[in-house]
């Protein structure tokens, strides 16, 4: 019985999964119509390349951002660090004052953004506040964050860590965006000391206690209006929590409503709740301060989600709208210690295969305690530098190129014609083959062949189905690139 029960688990989890993944990819999109944004939204589907950073206090326990505190069970999120587990109410107080330890003195975003920037990387997504509500910039609206007195960070010089990130990426030329948590665990607005937590929600009825709803929604617009007032300029708003939302049913994707959690008590399905935050009110405010910001209202149908967000997964196919696949580079989403990194294969195929379907990677990267990176994130990064420099020019400012894949060959093009095919190499494959063959497309009469790196052009015929291209001797040997090798055609037919 007991083997039963677990293949029945096995089989509604994965059911789940492949159901999710496949609402998620079909949502429905409404497309933008402010001209600034859409310019802009056109400039992000062309840096493809962004990193994001989850980092908060609770990186000094190492375990995952903020869910421990949830009353929802988990096993990914199961309380384990502290002098009180298993009292919820001792423990959240424990994590909570957390702050009074966070002193990462070893904080150096500079360095961060130069890593980055020799990576490829074209955008960065901090998170300036997650579920739990601790505020990784000086916001005056509370006293949970980095810069309140008894934060022993807060006598640092670079105390406002939210501003000189910003500063720091910025002056590498990288676009700025702002993670925030639209539910906030530590807002009295939003988890009422009156009640206890029942889960992730909001723990009393908005509907029933409009006063005390209105003041959750001032504090969360006040907070998201000065990030966009004091910190330089803004290009994306990250919003996180899409439980949030108005007429919740209704609006908030498919991705939450009726999924199932796999809990040690069974399966469980989310509580939904009217949470209007007012998003259409907050955004128009937003872009008076930040003309042109791109918003992604995460997981919530409607125009204020500017692009969707796989979240830790690849679609299998293209997506009919701007995409971005967030996705874990090593350990968690927030550090982890002797977290184990990608390999280099990995990464770089990842943001082919994501570039072929006409997606931006968003590459996780968790900082220390102590503010530091591991060298497993800078090790990762050097092998996206060294690819990056030969074949950077089939990556940006290209779009999508039908069937996308073809066996092992993902493909691109640029608006001029050009079109660049990726050969995937298979784990241990350091010898390019005598020819390589392309069954997707055909370059057009005289056209020229290169690979990426190499100046002479390569000889090829067309062939049933495509063409085949040769690689001399002198290549074969000496890859000038790991992973990928990428092949140029000026003009296809």
């Amino acid at each position: 019985m007991k083997k039963y029960i677990l293949s029945l688990n096995i089989m509604i989890i994965a059911i789940t999964n492949f159901f999710g993944q496949a609402v998620y990819e079909n949502s429905k999109y409404v497309p933008e119509t402010d001209s600034l944004v859409l310019h802009k939204l056109d400039e992000w589907q062309n840096i493809k390349f962004g990193l994001l950073m989850h980092w908060g206090a609770y990186s000094q326990w190492g375990i995952v951002e903020s869910w421990s505190i949830c009353p929802e069970e988990y096993g990914w999120c199961e309380r384990k660090m502290g002098s009180n587990p298993g009292n919820y109410f001792l423990y959240k107080q424990e994590y909570e004052n957390l702050k009074n330890t966070f002193n990462p003195e070893k904080f150096n975003p500079d360095k961060w953004a130069k890593a980055a920037k020799k990576a490829g990387m074209k955008y960065v997504i901090f998170t300036t506040k997650h579920h739990d509500g601790f505020c990784m910039f000086d916001s005056k609206y509370t006293d949970y964050k980095v810069t309140d007195k008894d934060c022993p960070f807060s006598k640092n010089p670079r105390k406002n860590i939210t501003r000189e990130i910003f500063d720091a990426f910025r002056g590498q030329g990288l676009w700025t965006g702002a993670y925030f948590s639209k539910p906030d665990w530590h807002s009295p607005y939003y988890w009422d000391p009156k009640y206890p937590p029942r889960d992730r929600n909001v723990n009393y009825e908005p509907e029933a206690n409009p006063r005390k709803w209105n003041k959750f929604i001032d504090f969360t617009h006040n907070q998201i209006l000065e990030l966009l007032s004091d910190y330089g300029k803004v290009d994306i708003l990250w919003l996180d929590g899409g439980w949030v939302a108005k007429n919740n049913k209704k609006t908030i994707s498919d991705w939450y409503i009726g999924t199932l959690k796999n809990t040690k008590n069974g399966y469980i399905k989310h509580r939904m709740i009217n949470q209007d935050i007012k998003m259409d009110e907050l955004v128009a405010k937003a872009r008076k301060l930040q003309p042109g910001l791109i918003v992604v209202d995460r997981a919530v149908h409607g125009k204020n989600q500017n692009y969707l967000t796989p979240e830790n997964r690849v679609p299998q196919e293209a997506l009919p709208y701007p995409w971005e696949s967030c996705i874990i580079s090593g350990g968690g989403w927030a550090y982890t210690k002797d977290a184990k990194y990608m390999s280099g294969r990995k990464g770089i195929q990842l943001l082919v295969d994501i570039v072929a379907k006409g997606g931006n990677l968003l590459l996780n990267i968790a900082p220390s305690p102590e503010g530091e990176w591991q060298q497993g994130a800078y090790a990762l990064l050097r092998e996206y530098e060294k690819w990056m420099k030969i074949n950077s020019e089939a990556i940006y400012n290209t779009r999508t190129l039908a069937p996308y894949k073809v066996d092992n060959i993902c493909m691109t093009q640029k608006n001029d014609g050009t079109a660049y095919f990726f050969y995937m190499c298979e784990e241990n494959e350091n010898t390019m083959p005598t020819a390589i063959n392309i069954k997707s497309h055909t370059p057009d009469k005289g056209a020229k062949v290169y690979l990426l790196g190499y100046g002479k052009p390569l000889p090829w015929k067309e062939t049933k189905d495509g063409f085949k291209v040769f690689v001399p001797d002198e290549l074969r040997e000496n890859p000038l690139s790991n992973y990928v090798w990428t092949f140029k055609v000026s003009k296809i037919k």
